[in-house]
């Protein structure tokens, strides 16, 4: 091979060896970039020809060329975050993101709502997911919306209350429980239960309902009682109206309330069998007390925030303590990752040689979980990207070192016409 031809070997060293330090400088400037996955350039020979009728002993390379650039998805650490929305893979899939042109594909979790209430990452791709409805996970893929969501009341049907009444009153005394109840369009009532002991020798308690808003049926008017509660002499109750054990049921009605509400039963519960109280309600010689409500209706409630858990499921937290799942995520995968195109932005699109996406649900299959307040950090090895810069420097410089020297020469060969 001529002189000119080890030029051109320097010259493709230089070229090759300065794309590669261009992959390394893009790996070290995304170190802190989210989701960011590392490449590693691809070397491959130049062959020129072979000497001497083509022997296995005598072919001459050319040099060197960048094959391409192969990038890695290995799995990134994980950062804590104080947005909800902040949400890392574990696992295999991408977020599967929308511009409305089509799907695209993201290890970045870095989501937040924007004015109309689109879940969408930083650069305005709306987030895709699954929307839930009674429960039930939809089939198609929709945008993460949380706009307009209301959390519907639910009338109570039962409570339980804990208290205390006082024994050894005197007939006559009186001691009251306020429980806060709700309508069937999320009013909230007070239903006030009025216990007046019966006699000072028994101990025996009888007990009255008002409701604050609504008005009870069939309610008995004073010094009459609407039921009476029987006690034994351990304090203990034993049974209603001098009967059974049994549970209480009060008749609500909420026709003249503003807003006008559906009749509602609302049971007392106090009888675990008919012959063995809950021990929620007890009458001994102490002073009276209310321990304990718990009542199974709620009003209704705005979003005031959102929590992810590993299966992807995006819940509601409302205003009035209650949850409600809205949407699942869909993640995707591919047979060939390495195939997908690099959009920038931290975004991936298919192509030929990442295959068709397969769409599923976190945590089915091969696909990984979904971590919320979690963002997937870059997984670029800092050490081992300057290992690969100070190696690709030299085999820079020594290229350079051979257009040089080839220089040198074709002085030397010039020179001997002189």
């Amino acid at each position: 091979m001529s002189l000119i031809g080890t030029l051109t070997t320097g010259v493709s060293g230089v070229l090759t060896n300065s794309r590669a330090l261009n992959i390394i400088g893009d790996n070290i400037s995304n170190v802190n970039t989210t989701g960011f996955k590392s490449s590693k350039a691809v070397f491959g020979d130049l062959f020129s020809t072979s000497l001497n009728g083509g022997t296995l002993t005598s072919q001459v390379g050319k040099g060197a060329q960048l094959l391409g650039s192969l990038q890695s998805f290995e799995q990134g650490s994980f950062e804590n975050s104080t947005s909800a929305l902040d949400l890392a893979v574990d696992g295999n899939g991408f977020f599967i993101v929308n511009d409305g042109t089509g799907n695209f594909f993201t290890r970045a979790g870095q989501f937040r709502v924007n004015e109309n209430g689109l879940v969408e990452t930083l650069t305005g791709q709306i987030l895709q997911g699954f929307e839930i409805t009674n429960n039930v996970v939809g089939t198609s893929l929709t945008d993460v919306s949380l706009t307009g969501l209301q959390s519907s009341p639910q009338a109570t049907t039962l409570f339980t209350l804990g208290a205390q009444l006082d024994g050894s009153a005197v007939a006559g005394t009186t001691f009251n429980s306020p429980i806060q109840v709700f309508n069937s369009v999320g009013t909230q009532d007070i239903l006030n239960l009025q216990f007046t002991k019966v006699a000072t020798a028994g101990n025996d308690w009888g007990v009255n309902f008002t409701s604050s808003v609504g008005t009870v049926t069939g309610a008995a008017v004073p010094p009459l009682f609407d039921v009476t509660l029987n006690f034994d002499t351990a304090g203990q109750l034993t049974g209603i109206n001098s009967g059974a054990l049994a549970d209480v049921t009060i008749n609500l009605d909420y026709s003249a309330a503003s807003p006008p509400a559906a009749n509602q039963a609302v049971v007392w519960d106090l009888a675990d069998t008919a012959l063995a109280s809950n021990g929620d309600m007890t009458a001994f010689a102490t002073s009276s007390s209310n321990n304990s409500v718990i009542q199974d209706g709620f009003g209704s409630g705005i979003l005031v925030g959102v929590g992810v858990d590993f299966d992807g499921t995006v819940s509601g937290l409302f205003d009035n303590g209650q949850s409600q799942p809205l949407f699942q995520l869909g993640l995707a995968n591919f047979l060939s990752p390495t195939g997908l195109t690099r959009l920038g932005q931290n975004l991936f699109a298919e192509s030929r040689l990442s295959g068709q996406p397969v769409i599923s649900l976190p945590e089915t299959g091969a696909f990984g979980s979904v971590l919320g307040n979690t963002l997937e950090l870059s997984n670029v090895d800092l050490a081992e990207q300057f290992v690969q810069l100070i190696k690709t420097q030299q085999a820079f410089q020594a290229s350079a070192r051979i257009i040089s020297t080839t220089d040198d020469l074709l002085t030397e060969t010039v020179n001997l016409t002189r």
